[in-house]
């Protein structure tokens, strides 16, 4: 912190999700941002990324250490060499529960605090008003010092792990209906039997326009299959976890990738 009354944020990865958040933050005169991504420093991206910060006023830092804060588990055990007592890792990654527990361990480590928090709806809609999820001891201290700033956390648990898997599990089927419109519209299309397609599912379930929802998931898929793809495959290790067979969770996961536009 710099100024007296003053919360310092920073985002480590600073792709949509942080700027949206930042594009928010930003307005508060109480809160200072600062950002490390991957890219910073490379032509390309990195240079976009950077252009992003600093238009947003978002101070754009070398490394993570210099920024205060994609990968859970290595970012959270590298967080750990620069973490400090009294400062809280807030992890909005989609993880398995157990990805969770061990990226917890290693900022425990530093003497940090760890909240395990699980992003609920679009960001790119609500903003800092995003439905998110926070678990572990620090989950409803730090929940309340957000929510002061216009985030919208709820704290679910003070272990680790549980709003993970509320998340994921709730993503096996959102994300499983996604890849499932996308494929029975494309058949639909291929064979010109949309109308009757629709049609007969309206019959089954009136309350949805299944022409709309299948436009709808695939643009879903076409813009954000990579990103829901790599969440898949968390909600893949979680269901391996448990000792189930998980190729069904896998499979969505691929259909996602495939659906992607480049």
């Amino acid at each position: 912190m710099g100024r007296v009354n003053t919360t310092a944020i920073a985002f480590v990865g600073f792709g949509e999700v942080g700027q949206r958040f930042a594009r928010d933050l930003v307005k508060l005169d109480h809160v200072t941002l600062s950002a490390y991504d991957i890219a910073f420093g490379s032509s390309g991206r990195g240079d976009l990324l950077a252009a992003a910060a600093k238009a947003l006023g978002v101070n754009a830092c070398p490394t993570a250490r210099d920024a205060g804060a994609n990968q859970t588990e290595t970012v959270a055990k590298q967080a750990a060499g620069w973490l400090r007592p009294g400062q809280i890792f807030v992890d909005v990654n989609s993880a398995s529960p157990m990805t969770k527990r061990r990226a917890a361990e290693g900022v425990a480590a530093a003497g940090a605090a760890y909240v395990e928090a699980a992003v609920m709806a679009p960001v790119l809609v609500l903003g800092t008003r995003v439905p998110i999820l926070a678990g572990g001891p620090a989950a409803t201290t730090t929940s309340e010092r957000l929510n002061a700033l216009g985030m919208n956390l709820t704290p679910v648990a003070t272990e680790y792990g549980r709003a993970s898997a509320i998340k994921l599990c709730r993503s096996i089927v959102i994300k499983g209906l996604e890849t499932l419109m996308v494929e029975c519209s494309a058949a639909t299309k291929h064979f010109d039997v949309e109308t009757e397609v629709y049609a007969s599912l309206a019959a089954s379930y009136p309350s949805i326009d299944w022409s709309a929802l299948a436009d709808d998931m695939n643009e879903r898929v076409a813009t954000h299959g990579v990103r829901r793809a790599a969440e898949m495959r968390e909600a893949t290790d979680m269901v391996a976890e448990m000792g189930r067979e998980p190729a069904l969770v896998s499979a969505v996961a691929d259909a996602q990738l495939r659906g992607a536009k480049p």
